[in-house]
C-alpha cells in the first residue's frame, strides 16, 4: 500500500529481505487509522544499494515533499563506523528527516534470539509507540538509540495515535 504524499509519511528503504520483513511487522503494528502513513519499499540488494537508491530515486523527491520521512534499513555487519559512512551521503538539509537503523551484525541473528522477524518488527513498533525499550535495547539493536530517539520525535505521531 502507498503512503499518502499529502500528508507526513514515512517510506522504508531495506536492504534485504530480512530486513523488510522486520519493517512488515513494524507496519503490522501501526495505528490502523495510520497505516497509509507509512510505505515499505522494494529491497535495495545491500546496504551500498541502500545509499545509492537514496541518492538517486529519493533526496529530490524528499526536497520536494517537507513531509516525507525516510527509514535507511541496513545491516550494519559488525562495523562500528557503518553509521557514519551512512550519514556522509545524506544532505544537510534532509538530516532532520532520515534515520539509518539496523542489526548490529545481520537481521539473521537478531531472529535466531528473538524469533520471526515479523514478531520482532511488531515488539519494535510497540516499544516506539509506548516509548520503552524492550526489544531496542537487545545487545544487536542498542546500537541504534540515537537515530531511534531522532526517529520518535520525528516520526512516532506520524504512525501512533
Amino acid at each position: 500500500m502507498s503512503a499518502n504524499k499529502n500528508l507526513p509519511h514515512v517510506l522504508v528503504l531495506p536492504e534485504d529481505d530480512a530486513n523488510r520483513q522486520l519493517a512488515l511487522g513494524f507496519h503490522l503494528n501501526v495505528d490502523p487509522a495510520k497505516m497509509r502513513s507509512v510505505q515499505v519499499l522494494r529491497v535495495a540488494g545491500g546496504w551500498t544499494e541502500v545509499l545509492k537508491r537514496f541518492e538517486s530515486d529519493h533526496v529530490r523527491e524528499m526536497q520536494n515533499n517537507p513531509a516525507r520521512f525516510m527509514v535507511l534499513l541496513i545491516d550494519f555487519d559488525g562495523k562500528e563506523d557503518r553509521l557514519s559512512q551512512a550519514k556522509a551521503v545524506i544532505p544537510s538539509h534532509l538530516t532532520d528527516r532520515v534515520f539509518i537503523l539496523g542489526v548490529l551484525t545481520e537481521p539473521e541473528a537478531l531472529r535466531a534470539k528473538l524469533g520471526s522477524y515479523e514478531t520482532i518488527g511488531m515488539a519494535m513498533a510497540k516499544d516506539c509507540r509506548e516509548d520503552t525499550n524492550e526489544t531496542w535495547g537487545h545487545d544487536l539493536l542498542r546500537h541504534n538509540a540515537g537515530e531511534l530517539d531522532r526517529l520518535r520525535k520525528h516520526v512516532r505521531p506520524i504512525l501512533f495515535c
